[in-house]
């Protein structure tokens, strides 16, 4: 069932909290065509779900390598037989007024090569996280998006979620102090050796990859800045499932402001959550990342927020960026944030690699 869009924070203690505002306009009432690219089990039952209740965007199209997903597709969202694409035919997008913009749901090692071949014709581009495989291909895939003149979005479904976006007020206003200090994990059990993220060419280095872009943004948000050094340590107990990839990854990131972060992300392990202590109290969100959940907030000053939204978080993560490209705006998450974000996880390799605490370098 959907929701209504509001955020409320109850309690005597937070009644002064400012909540955070839409920073566009409506200016327009159609809506703009996205087009899939990659139809794996996060656009099959997140995206595509998320495109049946979107105000601004629809799903216009698709592309992809396996016939009779496209024959499924074709039929469960009335898809126009020339809205369907496969990887030999994906330029010719460019010919097609219908899709205004593609989103890059493959995996990691194809981010770039896929969201500069949709700059290139013409399209703007929703790239899924991690942005790229490191740095250098960020600032590729940023350069292509300067040329083009079209926008590009990082999926970053959290920087739109209602409960982030209060947590991250709470913390902006300083209301219980500065933050001290921060807990951010996430793991699953994956399970599967045969899966790309499994695979270090294709998938980049595991879950620090895939799980660790939330841990650091979450806690880059929450005080306002950029980690100014990292440490980090891989381990690997199960070496017959983790032949390429570090199962565990355990991180600190440290802060101009002397706030630090402990980080933990884990495909062979279960935790979900974001552990904010301040001065004077703290806050905690449990769950705090997964898709598929709705975050919990927790906290020592008896706050309670009742959240009425959407069903899926990506709904607002997708509508805002169609109202970007309308006012002509940067997207909040934009590829900036997506290379800062790999910068970090740059500096979370090599310190592992080089068993020291590495400086993490910003261009």
């Amino acid at each position: 069932m959907k929701r209504r869009k509001a955020v409320q924070l109850l309690g005597a203690s937070m009644m002064a909290t400012p909540l955070p505002k839409a920073s566009f306009v409506f200016i327009k009432k159609e809506k703009l065509g996205v087009a899939l690219v990659g139809l794996g089990n996060y656009a099959t039952n997140m995206l595509a779900p998320s495109l049946q209740e979107t105000q601004y965007c629809y799903l216009a199209g698709i592309v992809t390598g396996t016939p009779k997903k496209a024959r499924t597709w074709k039929e469960k969202y009335d898809i126009p037989q020339k809205n369907i694409y496969n990887y030999d035919t994906f330029d010719q997008i460019a010919d097609n007024p219908e899709i205004d913009i593609v989103y890059v749901v493959l995996p990691n090692f194809m981010h770039a090569e896929y969201t500069i071949r949709a700059f290139e014709a013409g399209k703007h581009v929703i790239c899924e996280k991690p942005m790229g495989m490191n740095a250098a291909e960020c600032q590729q895939m940023i350069a292509a998006q300067q040329k083009s003149g079209k926008l590009l979005q990082i999926g970053y479904r959290l920087f739109y979620e209602p409960h982030h976006l209060a947590v991250k007020a709470i913390g902006a206003n300083e209301r219980w102090g500065k933050v001290k200090m921060m807990e951010s994990s996430l793991g699953f059990r994956m399970g599967r050796p045969d899966s790309w993220r499994m695979k270090k060419a294709e998938g980049g280095g595991g879950a620090i990859m895939d799980l660790g872009v939330y841990c650091i943004q979450a806690a880059r948000r929450m005080v306002g800045e950029n980690p100014i050094q990292v440490t980090a340590k891989g381990y690997v107990d199960d070496k017959q499932l983790f032949k390429e990839t570090y199962e565990t990854v355990l991180f600190q990131m440290e802060f101009p402001n002397g706030t630090l972060c402990n980080a933990s992300t884990s495909f062979n392990a279960y935790v979900d959550r974001f552990h904010t202590a301040y001065e004077e109290g703290w806050l905690e969100l449990k769950p705090a990342f997964n898709g598929g959940q709705q975050p919990i907030l927790h906290g020592s000053k008896n706050i309670k927020i009742s959240i009425n939204g959407n069903t899926y978080q990506t709904t607002a993560q997708m509508d805002a960026f169609v109202q970007n490209i309308w006012n002509k705006e940067a997207p909040t998450a934009s590829g900036e944030e997506g290379l800062m974000d790999m910068q970090i996880i740059d500096a979370i390799k090599a310190s592992i690699a080089e068993s020291r605490t590495v400086e993490v370098k910003y261009s």
